[in-house]
Order: structure tokens, then C-alpha cells, then sequence
């Protein structure tokens, strides 16, 4: 994908490239026969129809609301498929995983650090699989946290599928994302690659148990590669589910873990809900901060904000949308924005 927007400046382009040109663009052989067959039988209107059924949400690379930590990642997807919503706090997320065969002692230690990390206002980010993954989804949704399940499948299955009343659950306080199309069957080869994702969302990745050759050891590589903190929890020597988080620690490529306190310390997130309070008044760009200064605990008209600032109505209406994602701003009714805070409390944090 990266290579053809390269050569050809946009996928239009490419979609409608011969085969020459599309060598040159760098496809190997395979990769260009291929997409010569996919070019072929594929109705792009039919695909981008049936996504739209099963999604909530499809993002692209260019899109505003493609996660800031997943696009600095090595190959971040140029697509995503979501079900759910995804909200600008979810940069403050810890990717939780493990075997699928976790003992007591993994679900316990799950439990207990997940919901005091969902309390201090972290995404929890994990794969849906049995085991430690489901025990931390569960545990944020108990404690009234957002929670992230990256599929490795197509967004309109669920795997296993003993999951499915907690995958409803989870795009009701957050959200299901994977990069395979829809119709995507679960393959075991498709797992590793997502894994990729599950760290790139994530600030860090901490792993309870598993082997040291196993999946959740694919995610703290992945992890380590994208520069982002790994975390293990230490396990009884004897089990094989703890080989990988013990041998992440003893080769001092995983901080040990005892308390939630050590992974906020070790993140600086100490004041998550405080950061998360500040972040939401400070404007991200130059249009935020014209429109800001246009706006007040008094509603505002979005004709007399385009008005003032001098702006075009489009830009206005759109960053505003925007904004009020954010938490920024509230609509009132008419096309009416407040503040969604009074400026005295807004900087406090």
C-alpha cells in the first residue's frame, strides 16, 4: 500500500495502473498478480458497502482519528475496521496479555491489577483470546473502564465464540479493531501480525503469563521494537507459563511488576485523570485556538463563530465536531457551542 500512494500519489491511480507500471511501483511478482486477480473479481463498491454494514467506524491512515500511537508505529494498518468508538483517552492505554491456559494465580493478578488500572483512568488493550485476555477485558469492564479487543479476524466475527456477549459489551465501553476485511475467517497465521497492533495502541504492554515461545511473547517483541515499555509479572519457576515473563525479567527487557504503582511510575502517568482534564482545553492546533477564543460558558452560534474568526464555514463546522469529540465544547441545541468547562477550572490541572 505505502508503495503505490509513493509512486503514485494517490490509490485511485494505482487501482487503474497497468501492470508495467505497477512492477515499477515495486510489487513483486506475486504481489502483482495478486492484485491483478484481486483488481479483477472485486466490486469496491460492494466491499465498501458490506464494511460499512458490519462497522461502526473505518479509518485510514490520513484520517484525524486514526490513533496517534498506532500511526508511529513501524507498518501501522492503512485500515482499520471498528466496531464501538474510540476516544481521544484511549492514548492512555496498557496492552494486557497472556497464555490462554492461565492458572488462578494469572487470573487473580489480572483481575486485581486491571481494575485498579481501569479506576486510574487506563484503556486496557488486549486480544480477545481465553485466558489472561478475556480476564482483562472483564476486569476493566467491571470497574467501569474502557477496554480494546484487537480481532484477528475480519470485524464481523468473534473468536472464540463463547465471546461474543463480551465483545457486545466491549464496543459498549470501547471497541472492537482489527485490519482484516470483513468476511476474514480466524486463521491461526493472522494472530502474530496483530499482535503488532495491540502494542502499537498501547503506551505499554504488560505480560501476567505465557511460554517463552507463545504469542504474548510476540507482542512484548513487538512491543520493544516500537520502543514501548514491557512490564512481567514474576511467576512460580516450576510453571511453563511463567518462562516468558521470568526470562523477560531476568534479561532486563521487561520491568518487574508488583503494583499497579510501578507501571504508572514507570510510564509517568501518576495524574492520568488530571493529564486527561488538562489535555481536553488545550488546543491542538491553530483553528482550536482561534475558535476558543470565540467561545465561553454563553452559547455561541456556529454562524456568529465563523463570523468572528474570519474562518470558512466548513472548517469551522468540522473542527468543531471535532472538538466536541474531544470534550472540548458542547453543542447545546441549533448549532449553539459552550465551553464544555468554565476557564477558571479548565487549567487547574
Amino acid at each position: 500500500m505505502q508503495r503505490l500512494l509513493d509512486f503514485f500519489g494517490d490509490l485511485p491511480t494505482a487501482w487503474t495502473a497497468g501492470a508495467f507500471e505497477l512492477a515499477e511501483a515495486g510489487l513483486d511478482k506475486r504481489a502483482l498478480e495478486n492484485f491483478l486477480v484481486a483488481r479483477k473479481e472485486l466490486d469496491l463498491d460492494a466491499e465498501v458497502e458490506k464494511a460499512q454494514r458490519a462497522c461502526d467506524l473505518i479509518l485510514t491512515w490520513d484520517d484525524p482519528a486514526y490513533p496517534r500511537l498506532l500511526k508511529e508505529i513501524p507498518q501501522p494498518p492503512p485500515i482499520l475496521y471498528i466496531k464501538g468508538t474510540l476516544v481521544p483517552e484511549d492514548d492512555w492505554a496498557l496492552a494486557v496479555v497472556g497464555t490462554r491456559s492461565a492458572s488462578a494465580y494469572g487470573k487473580e493478578t489480572t483481575r486485581a491489577l486491571v481494575s485498579e488500572l481501569a479506576r486510574n483512568k487506563m484503556t486496557i488493550v488486549s486480544g480477545l483470546a481465553r485466558g489472561i485476555d478475556a480476564a482483562a477485558h472483564v476486569s476493566a469492564l467491571d470497574a467501569g473502564g474502557r477496554t480494546i479487543a484487537v480481532l484477528g479476524n475480519g470485524i464481523d466475527a468473534i473468536y472464540p465464540p463463547e465471546h461474543s456477549k463480551l465483545a457486545r459489551m466491549i464496543t459498549e465501553h470501547g471497541a472492537l479493531i482489527s485490519d482484516y476485511p470483513v468476511g476474514m475467517k480466524p486463521d491461526g497465521a493472522n494472530f502474530p501480525a496483530r499482535n503488532r497492533i495491540i502494542s502499537g495502541l498501547s503506551l505499554g504492554v504488560l505480560i501476567v503469563e505465557g511460554d517463552h515461545i507463545s504469542g504474548a511473547m510476540i507482542t512484548c517483541d513487538f512491543a520493544l521494537e516500537q520502543d514501548r515499555e514491557v512490564f512481567a509479572i514474576p511467576g512460580n519457576i516450576f510453571r511453563r507459563e511463567s518462562r516468558g515473563p521470568n526470562k523477560l525479567i531476568r534479561e532486563s527487557r521487561a520491568k518487574l511488576v508488583t503494583s499497579v504503582q510501578d507501571i504508572l511510575e514507570e510510564l509517568n502517568l501518576t495524574m492520568i485523570a488530571e493529564k486527561q482534564e488538562a489535555r481536553a482545553i488545550v488546543p491542538s492546533n491553530e483553528t482550536e485556538a482561534v475558535l476558543l477564543k470565540y467561545l465561553s460558558a454563553d452559547p455561541a452560534h456556529v454562524d456568529d463563530i465563523r463570523q468572528q474568526s474570519g474562518l470558512p464555514i466548513a472548517q469551522v463546522s468540522s473542527t468543531l465536531a471535532l472538538m466536541e469529540l474531544k470534550g472540548m465544547v458542547k453543542q447545546m441545541g441549533g448549532m449553539n457551542y459552550v465551553l464544555a468547562r468554565e476557564r477558571g477550572e479548565e487549567y487547574r490541572a
